[in-house]
């Protein structure tokens, strides 16, 4: 069983890595991006029968810092 984890700040918390990606678009040409979030992808290898549950249990103690981040969780 797979599942995968995306990570994204919350709305409201500065994005610098964002904010990088959305200037380096502009020089490159590319007009028209007024703003970038950039978030992570975590892909789990998990025994079958891993509950969501306990995923989310994962993402709530490890994976992501809950109080700057948001998650989903995608069981694949």
């Amino acid at each position: 069983m797979k599942a995968r984890v995306h990570v994204m700040l919350k709305n409201g918390v500065l994005d610098p890595q964002g904010e990088a990606v959305r200037h380096a678009l502009g020089t490159l040409g590319f007009e028209g991006v007024n703003g970038v979030r950039q978030g992570k992808v975590i892909e789990l290898d998990l025994a079958d029968g891993t509950s969501e549950a306990t995923i989310n249990e994962m993402c709530e103690k490890l994976l992501a810092n809950t109080v700057i981040e948001s998650y989903s969780v995608e069981v694949v």
